[in-house]
Order: structure tokens, then C-alpha cells, then sequence
């Protein structure tokens, strides 16, 4: 089996006509798992990088592990008023309406060199807002990775100023 093997696709959720493509059987089995971990880390061979950033909160599923794997640090990227610390935020687009997403205003240092991780990859929205708060921090984007992309959303071309990979692919929504 591989790692597409373990991803549940449940129909019309959350609303009809989306495919909505479930992880928590990937994480439900240990093997499946290994393979997801194993596999988003191999997408950073020979990238050069320090830290790894996780978008809540499936990218802290699979960020963290991977983070201890390759010996790197983590920084969790948050909803607005999750993180206790003194923040930078940035506002995106939704599909209806917008969203702040923040970060601690102290974990990335300049010239850092950043991994952003989250299972998902739709318009990519959510990952430029999080690639503009490490690039206001002094940072810069080394790659973007995922788990699954939905290759019909654009989201790698909406994203084409960064290096974007992910594991597996599924056709529409």
C-alpha cells in the first residue's frame, strides 16, 4: 500500500460536491503513518533548511514528527489568540470572508531558512499567509510541502515564487 492507500475521501463534506479527503486514517494506522512521515521527509532531500513551520493544525500532525526525524525545530503557525506570546499575524482570503492566521513574533530569526508543512494543499491561501509572516520575520522559504495537493485548485501556481511538492495527488475538489 501506499501513503493514498490510507487517505479516506468522504462526499459532500462540508458541503455537496467537495471530496473532502480525510487523514485521520492515515494517522488511525502506524503504518500509514510511517509511510506519511517517511514520505513528506524525503521530499527535503537536499533542501536546505532550519526550521520547519506547521499550519494548524494538521500540519502540526505530521510537522512535528518530521521536525524530531530530521533533528530541526518547529514552529507551530495559529488561528488568531491561540499562541501566548507576543505575535505577528496576517490576514487572508477565504472563500467567504477572510481569516488571521499568527505566529509567534520571536521564532523565525533573520536569514532562517523555513519549511512550511500542512497536510493539504487547495488555492494555497493559508501557506502564503504564513510564507508572508516568515518573510516579515526575516526569513525566507526554503520549500512548501503536503501531504495531498488538489491539483485543480492552482494552488502550486498560486504559490509559484515557492518550491511546492507534496506526496500524493487527487484529481477535483
Amino acid at each position: 500500500m501506499d501513503v493514498k492507500d490510507y487517505i479516506r475521501t468522504i462526499p459532500d463534506f462540508p458541503q455537496k460536491g467537495v471530496m473532502f479527503r480525510d487523514v485521520t486514517t492515515v494517522l488511525q494506522d502506524a503504518r500509514g503513518l510511517e509511510l506519511a512521515v517517511d514520505s513528506l521527509a524525503g521530499l527535503l532531500d537536499g533542501v536546505e533548511f532550519d526550521v520547519l513551520v506547521g499550519i494548524e493544525s494538521r500540519g502540526f500532525l505530521f510537522g512535528t514528527p518530521i521536525a524530531y526525524k530530521l533533528k530541526k525545530p518547529f514552529v507551530p503557525v495559529r488561528k488568531k489568540g491561540k499562541l501566548p506570546f507576543d505575535t505577528v499575524e496576517q490576514e487572508y482570503s477565504l472563500e467567504y470572508g477572510s481569516a488571521v492566521i499568527e505566529m509567534h513574533a520571536d521564532a523565525i530569526k533573520p536569514g532562517q531558512r523555513a519549511v512550511i508543512i500542512d497536510d493539504l494543499i487547495a488555492t494555497g491561501g493559508t501557506v502564503r499567509a504564513a510564507a508572508k509572516l516568515i518573510e516579515r520575520l526575516g526569513g525566507s522559504v526554503a520549500k512548501a510541502i503536503f501531504l495531498i495537493e488538489l491539483p485543480a485548485l492552482a494552488g502550486r501556481e498560486n504559490l509559484s515564487e515557492y518550491a511546492v511538492d507534496s506526496v500524493v495527488q487527487f484529481d477535483g475538489e
